[in-house]
Parts: structure tokens; C-alpha cells; sequence
């Protein structure tokens, strides 16, 4: 089977790709074609994120493992589409270049037969330019312990004891 994605700049202006790629490639496959369709060089790392519908971002699916333990990590070039994309499963988020942050929400459009004669992965259509920087982004953390009600000078940390400070 086919599967066909949009992926979209998450930017003001409307940027995105649609690609068909064959359900049993993996993600770095996908990776790849993103990072052409869209005029990336490759040069960068990123990582894929598994996404509810609301576009919560879940478990990352990275480029390489970094993390302490080997092979505590999901990596793209292990993990086929049809393993973490289904009918019930649509949306993925993709952050490529950790310091820019350029995220595309992807959500699978269509599941298709393959059709004779064409090539997979398939740039099916282009819309809008991606702009020259990546759009800024925005975290707002959550509400924290120290908060207006606190007591503590957080401006003078000089008047804090080693236990106010680090306990």
C-alpha cells in the first residue's frame, strides 16, 4: 500500500508537500524525502514524534542514539511507517535542525494501491515557498512552585541558605 501524507510547514503562511511513500519504508526513507521536498540540505539532525489527534507531541523516533543506554532509543532507519501510522494513528510531528526547530505537523491524507509505473516516494504536490529562517516558536512552561504566592526573593538568592536553595 501507498501511503499519502501532507506535510505542512507549522508557520503562518500556508507551506506544505504532499508525498506518497510506500507503507513498508521507514522513517528515515520519509526523513529523506522531506528534507529534499522542502530544499533542505540533510545536514541536520531530526526526529520524528508520534502525535495524537490533538498534536500532542509523544514518543520520539530519532535520527541516531545518543542516549546513555544503547538501544533505549527508537531510530528512523529501524521503523517502517506502517508500525507507528494507521488508519487510527494519522498524525506525526517532525523537527528537523534542533537549533532552528523547523516542525511539520504530517498527517497521513489517504492509504492508496500502488500504481504501476511510478516511483516511491512520489512528491505529489508543492505549495507555498518555505521561508528563508525558521518561524520563531513559542514555550510557555507550566506554573511552577515559585510562583506569586512564594516568600522566596528570587531576585536575591545571597539571602538563601544552602537548604533553600538546593533542597
Amino acid at each position: 500500500m501507498v501511503y499519502r501524507f501532507r506535510v505542512i510547514l507549522d508557520a503562518q503562511d500556508d507551506v506544505f508537500r504532499d508525498i506518497e511513500i510506500l507503507e513498508e519504508d521507514t522513517l528515515e526513507d520519509f526523513h529523506n524525502s522531506i528534507v529534499n521536498a522542502f530544499g533542505f540540505d540533510g545536514n541536520e539532525m531530526a526526529a520524528f514524534y508520534i502525535s495524537d489527534d490533538e498534536w500532542n507531541q509523544g514518543e520520539e523516533i530519532s535520527q541516531f542514539d545518543l542516549g546513555e543506554d544503547l538501544g533505549s532509543v527508537r531510530l528512523m532507519n529501524e521503523t517502517t511507517l506502517d508500525s507507528v501510522v494507521s488508519k487510527n494513528h494519522r498524525k506525526l510531528i517532525y523537527v528537523y535542525d534542533f537549533l532552528s526547530m523547523w516542525t511539520f505537523l504530517i498527517e497521513l491524507a489517504d492509504i492508496a494501491e500502488i500504481e504501476d509505473g511510478r516511483d516511491y516516494p512520489n512528491l505529489m504536490y508543492v505549495h507555498g515557498q518555505i521561508p528563508t529562517d525558521a518561524p520563531d516558536k513559542e514555550f510557555v512552561a507550566d506554573k511552577n512552585e515559585f510562583d506569586d504566592d512564594s516568600d522566596l526573593d528570587l531576585d536575591n538568592f545571597d539571602d538563601l541558605s544552602y537548604d533553600d536553595i538546593w533542597n
